[in-house]
């Protein structure tokens, strides 16, 4: 059995694309911008790949009724990736800001399972919790009246 090139490019695409998502799915920053890399990858092979392979085709301009190579894919995929590395740049910029600001690397600031979280029960400083001066009074003691 002999598989086409055809099925095995859009099978790559594929697969880079799920690892993509998968990646971008993840709870941390960095996996988050591989993610998206891979997802940039998979879009500029696509677009380069819908483009066709022309073989024994001038690049732009030959002679009339000659067959001539279709340049607007490979200009797209240029520019994608020009874009695709500034927005990544910009991407770890923002992840490196956030780690410096949290503490974390989490994409939501909060490590899962650490004492200290919000939404956890004997918090500090939510009304009715552990260790809340106010013992799950609003503020002015007369119950919110």
């Amino acid at each position: 059995m002999m598989l086409s090139m055809e099925f095995l490019v859009a099978s790559g695409i594929g697969w880079v694309t799920a690892c993509g998502l998968w990646l971008l799915l993840r709870g941390r920053s960095f996996p988050v911008v591989l993610g998206l890399a891979l997802l940039g990858y998979a879009v500029n092979v696509f677009i380069f790949a819908m483009g066709r392979l022309w073989i024994n085709a001038q690049p732009i301009l030959g002679d009339v009724g000659a067959t001539v190579a279709d340049p607007l894919p490979q200009a797209l995929v240029l520019t994608a990736i020009v874009i695709g590395f500034a927005t990544t740049g910009f991407i770890i910029e923002l992840a490196l800001r956030s780690r410096a600001d949290s503490g974390t690397d989490h994409v939501d600031g909060h490590e899962p399972g650490q004492p200290g979280q919000p939404g956890q029960p004997g918090q500090p400083g939510q009304p009715g919790q552990l260790g809340d001066a106010t013992g799950g009074q609003p503020a002015g003691g007369e119950g919110g009246r």
